[in-house]
């Protein structure tokens, strides 16, 4: 099984690990680590990028890049948590496969995610006066608006 050997490779990366079932793995790692584990899945195993989603959680902006090895009909989900809302950034992933370069423009249009290196983050969905430095899958609370964070 390829999540076996993903294990053994990866258990310095590994934060957490989450079998939903035999087809379906959540990998929590750093963001930090988001290219070096990338790179494995995508270069050395073989898996297949399929898609990345974002989603704004309380404790944070989370990413989740979602992987297919085709052969087993296997899905490995790397789970990532950006805590500063403020200032959410990750390595882009266009750089190992170009297939990331759409869904990160996205990501950081409608929340706010800033992907380095990515070589050509602009607007990609929002109309040109969509206000700047609003992010429409950002959970805005009416009593912290103007107060900062109250968390």
């Amino acid at each position: 099984m390829i999540t076996e050997q993903i294990r053994a490779r990866l258990k310095e990366q590994i934060l957490d690990w989450y079998e939903h079932n035999p087809k379906r793995t959540y990998i929590s790692i750093a963001p930090k680590d988001i290219k070096l584990v990338a790179d494995y899945l995508f270069k050395e195993l073989g898996l297949r990028f399929a898609t990345a989603s974002g989603q704004d959680t309380p404790s944070g902006l989370e990413i989740l890049y979602h992987f297919s090895f085709d052969k087993e009909g296997v899905v490995v989900s790397l789970r990532v948590l950006l805590k500063d809302k403020n200032n959410p950034q990750i390595d882009s992933l266009a750089t190992l496969f170009p297939a990331a370069e759409w869904i990160e423009r996205e990501m950081w249009e409608l929340l706010g995610i800033n992907f380095v290196g990515h070589p050509n983050l602009t607007r990609l969905l929002l109309a040109e006066e969509w206000p700047e430095g609003k992010y429409p899958l950002r959970h805005e609370h009416s009593e912290e608006e103007g107060h900062g964070h109250t968390h």
